[in-house]
């Protein structure tokens, strides 16, 4: 199981963005089962639509609310408050909280890969990172 960050889908659906062609090659070769949270989902659409990318905000909205893309984890209270513990815990690092939220689910779900174009995912320990 590969946990799918936001750049990664980001990159995915614009064709102009620098990771475009890496993130496509990636997926052509890979077919592992990926888990992304409702976060980053969250992230991934406002990221779309900041850029004027509406039309692909909905289409991969769509796309990950019918389970298309990945498995989608929606964090509970406990691992909301358990990242905001990481955020406090980690101050000296410029993560941000939805970041936190993704390492307490890697954590959770003992993920050894994550797809990242964030350089954060490697400052976690104990993840390999691709593409």
């Amino acid at each position: 199981m590969i946990f799918f960050d936001t750049g990664g889908w980001f990159a995915s659906v614009v064709t102009d963005e620098a990771d475009h062609a890496v993130t496509k090659t990636w997926f052509a070769e890979n077919r592992q089962t990926l888990i992304t949270t409702d976060y980053i989902v969250d992230e991934t659409l406002t990221l779309l639509r900041a850029r004027r990318e509406n039309r692909k905000a909905l289409q991969i909205g769509e796309l990950f609310f019918n389970g298309l893309l990945a498995s989608l984890h929606y964090l509970n209270e406990e691992e909301i408050f358990e990242a905001w513990k990481v955020y406090k815990s980690f101050s000296d690092k410029d993560w941000s909280f939805t970041d936190c939220t993704s390492k307490v689910v890697i954590e959770k779900f003992g993920i050894t890969h994550a797809f990242s174009f964030d350089r954060h995912f490697k400052q976690f320990g104990n993840i390999v990172v691709v593409p």
